[in-house]
């Protein structure tokens, strides 16, 4: 198993689990590779060293970098946010922006909505005074989470 360091075009690092190394190649050419923040498939292979399990090493691995430990954790709350949003929200998918509507003009109960909307009706919505926000959903996040 080869677990590589793998970052998306936004810049956002994570791990990837692969066979191979022709394995990682054969998924990231066919777009199946997606980065778990942002769902950007352009992603591209970070250098990293190798693995060595020395039996009777007893040297404490190296701290991560501060960095990395920020990028993490940030990552992490992220993930978070996402989750506590799709746990809390309604998804009324393509009629997201009639639903907000319905709401906005007090034809339907105020709640939390989630959906589908393009530029063109976000922007109508917004002339409209309903403010909306875009949010990218990693595809893992939107079935069943394991």
């Amino acid at each position: 198993m080869k677990v590589l360091n793998l970052r998306c075009a936004n810049g956002h690092g994570f791990e990837g689990w692969f066979g191979s190394d022709d394995e990682y190649m054969d998924q990231n050419g066919r777009g199946l590779v997606e980065c778990p923040l942002c769902a950007d498939i352009v992603i591209s292979r970070m250098p990293s060293a190798p693995r060595l399990n020395l039996s009777g090493a007893r040297d404490a691995a190296p701290a991560t970098a501060p960095a990395q430990g920020q990028a993490a954790d940030l990552q992490a709350g992220w993930l978070k946010a996402v989750r506590h949003l799709m746990a809390n929200t309604e998804d009324v998918g393509p009629r997201f922006a009639d639903e907000a509507r319905r709401i906005h003009y007090g034809e339907t109960p105020q709640r939390g909505i989630r959906g589908q909307a393009s530029s063109q009706e976000r922007e109508s919505l917004r002339d409209e005074g309903i403010e909306t926000m875009a949010i990218a959903v990693p595809k893992a996040l939107k079935g069943p989470v394991q």
